[in-house]
């Protein structure tokens, strides 16, 4: 992790040896620590957003638009990519070391406290970060906290809020262990982010999950809005520098904006974000103008998802990590590269479905590198390349830098497309490489793609093509990087 504090590095170390005591779902402890600390959560608005896939996109827009609007807005996601201080971020940059460094200890010292009480524990990571972060809020005075939840919702860390608004995006099968094995139990559990009398609203789902979310939020007297009732996003075009699109609402019809995101699962993102913000506006003192729509999504950056890191060769770069994920990032290369050949990097962890996520991408791919991931979870050489030849396709399984080597020497000679995806660890090491400091690489604009790469691309994305339907989304579920990725 490049800091020039040496001491946080001990710090973060220390705070990552707390994923050793697993997961928690009791909101007691965090609650007592917060209360402890005078409820910094309390001095700010809060919108609140759970689900599968998706969250991370949708809180990037959210915060992206507030910000242009002149709020002072704080944005809470997970996992990282390349470090920590990713996941606290204040006006759009991320804590400073030497804030986090002080800050960390307080919160420690805090927590040590509780913890030798009677009955009393020390908060797993998850619980410690969230406490840290809306500390660090409240002090740097916060209008605004755009809040990702880690996993679940009910009992999850960052559930101790009222928002002003909670949003749901898509839910799918996930964490069976820790949130139930069947749709109605996990929307069960993402649907606990609803609040007595403040509004919810749903990305597209199955009709068992979102019946389920309709009867709590009937329960907790919460406005129940389904996004495409809310709103509707076409695609007039898309090229590899984003897309532009037409929103339309039931208050307002926006003209054509500009989102440097791609892929036509972003587009329900975009939808959800928008009626989302139509709501806060109704709800709170923060306004936002058509203006500072355009600029917020103009400007959004949400690094890993379908992010073009290079031009030559064409190279992209993705989180996808199961199979709905590698749905979406086929559809993608399938809109984006036509009939160029696709090549794939990719490492996956032991947990994950590799047989689906190969059988989604297979029909999209003609050459696969497979590359080890660093720690424990890294998926064994034997299921990695089982999973690839059951689609008929083989792999060389090859270090990473070794495997990027001979990927992009084939994307040139072939005039193909380099995409590298499987996993957020994956994401976050290639990253990493590539020697990306925070203020690069978690705001980093996307690359544009000039005319020469367009030439060679044949126009695989002409203007005026036809707007694409909402569609499923391919952001990440919390993968949790090993202590490698501080």
């Amino acid at each position: 992790m490049p800091t020039n504090a040496p001491s946080l590095q001990a710090d973060l170390a220390r705070l990552f040896r707390r994923t050793g005591a697993g997961i928690k779902f009791d909101l007691g402890p965090v609650t007592a620590l917060l209360h402890r600390l005078g409820d910094p959560q309390q001095a700010m608005a809060h919108v609140h957003v759970a689900g599968t896939n998706g969250k991370g996109s949708t809180c990037a827009l959210i915060e992206s638009v507030l910000r242009a609007a002149g709020h002072r807005t704080a944005l809470y996601t997970s996992p990282h990519l390349v470090r920590f201080n990713e996941r606290i971020r204040l006006a759009g940059a991320p804590i400073h070391d030497a804030t986090l460094a002080g800050l960390f200890r307080e919160i420690e010292k805090a927590d040590q406290r509780l913890a030798a009480e009677t009955g009393g524990r020390e908060l797993t990571f998850f619980e410690f970060t969230t406490a840290l972060a809306f500390e660090y809020f409240r002090r740097e005075g916060a209008h605004v906290c755009v809040l990702e939840t880690g996993m679940g919702g009910r009992l999850d860390a960052t559930n101790v809020v009222v928002p002003l608004v909670s949003v749901i995006t898509r839910i799918d099968i996930e964490h069976t262990a820790f949130l139930g094995k069947t749709l109605p139990e996990i929307a069960t559990e993402k649907a606990g982010i609803i609040k007595k009398g403040r509004p919810v609203l749903c990305g597209r789902m199955p009709d068992e999950a979102l019946a389920v979310i309709r009867r709590i939020a009937r329960e907790r007297g919460a406005r129940c809005v389904a996004v495409e009732e809310a709103a509707q996003v076409q695609r007039v075009r898309q090229n590899w520098d984003g897309q532009k699109v037409k929103i339309e609402t039931a208050n307002a019809s926006y003209p054509l904006l500009t989102v440097p995101l791609l892929g036509a699962h972003q587009l329900e993102n975009i939808a959800l974000a928008v009626a989302a913000l139509e709501l806060i506006s109704d709800l709170a003192p923060l306004p936002w103008e058509e203006k500072d729509l355009r600029a917020g999504f103009q400007q959004v950056q949400w690094p890993g998802r379908c992010q073009v890191l290079d031009q030559a060769p064409l190279t992209l770069l993705d989180v996808a990590h199961n199979p709905n994920g590698a749905a979406a990032l086929a559809a993608t290369l399938r809109e984006l590269a036509g009939r160029m050949p696709v090549g794939l990097v990719c490492g996956l962890l032991s947990d994950k479905d590799a047989a689906g996520f190969f059988q989604a991408l297979a029909p999209q791919v003609q050459k696969i590198w497979a590359v080890p991931l660093p720690g424990e979870r890294n998926m064994p050489q034997a299921d990695l390349l089982a999973a690839i030849r059951a689609t008929g396709l083989q792999a060389d399984y090859l270090p990473l830098e070794t495997a990027l080597t001979a990927a992009r020497a084939w994307a040139a000679q072939e005039h193909g497309v380099l995409c590298i995806a499987g996993s957020l660890v994956l994401a976050g090491e290639v990253l990493r490489r590539r020697e990306l400091s925070v203020k690069d690489c978690p705001f980093r604009p996307q690359r544009r793609v000039g005319d020469a790469a367009r030439k060679r691309m044949g126009d695989r994305n002409p203007r005026g093509c036809r707007p694409a339907p909402l569609a499923n989304s391919c952001g990440a579920s919390q993968e949790q990087p090993p202590l490698s990725s501080l």
